[in-house]
């Protein structure tokens, strides 16, 4: 089972090797966009620790940081439709949209909630792969003084000219593939009924806001 620190820096392989037929980078552009991608992923790691590591930051004021980096770099409607799979066409058009609302929410209070039990480990970003013409797969590792090191990947798409993330594999556990499996079991073990799920999100929301606020 995952620990809270093994997710330290984990949040989106959306298990989504696409192959859509699209003509493939040049090497040259490849090269470029893999660059790009590991200092994406760099540049988030460092203002992530540069909170962390904030003397006498409080609980409140890193949630805060990390709302603001959750809802500025994750595709966080990518992922939301990408995890409740084929129940986004059982819900109604209200049910979706609430979805939406508390999946976002509950994002970014459970990982920003995460994220705060960092403990000083190193976060150091490796190499970066293309993945089809929009894709790429950053790998990194948290560094730990008091166990073997965590390896996360993270998934980029690009979009708007510019990276987000859609994915977060922890120990080649993706979180959304998880995420998606918690789901889809909370509303069949309520004989189907979408409200349940509507339930749980509110029911995490309210539980992290409350480990936050302590």
């Amino acid at each position: 089972m995952l620990t809270r620190r093994t997710l330290l820096l984990g949040t989106a392989t959306m298990g989504l090797a696409l192959s859509l037929g699209l003509p493939l980078a040049t090497p040259a552009q490849a090269a470029a966009d893999a660059g790009a991608a590991v200092k994406f992923v760099q540049g988030l790691g460092d203002k992530a620790i540069g909170v962390l590591s904030k003397p006498g930051a409080s609980k409140a004021e890193v949630q805060s940081t990390f709302t603001q980096l959750l809802q500025q770099n994750f595709d966080l409607q990518t992922i939301g439709r990408f995890v409740l799979g084929r129940y986004w066409n059982v819900a109604n058009d209200a049910q979706r949209q609430e979805y939406m609302k508390l999946f976002q929410t509950m994002i970014v209070s459970v990982y920003s909630e995460r994220f705060s039990q960092y403990a000083g480990e190193t976060f150091k970003v490796g190499a970066a792969q293309p993945d089809g013409e929009k894709d790429a797969i950053v790998n990194s590792q948290v560094v730990r003084s008091n166990g073997p090191a965590v390896n996360v990947d993270w998934r980029l798409r690009s979009k708007d000219g510019s990276f987000r993330i859609i994915d977060v594999v922890v120990e080649n556990v993706s979180m959304s593939l998880t995420q998606r499996s918690e789901f889809a079991s909370v509303i069949e073990s309520h004989g189907g009924d979408f409200n349940a799920l509507l339930e749980a999100l509110r029911d995490r929301i309210q539980k992290a806001n409350a480990g936050v606020a302590q």
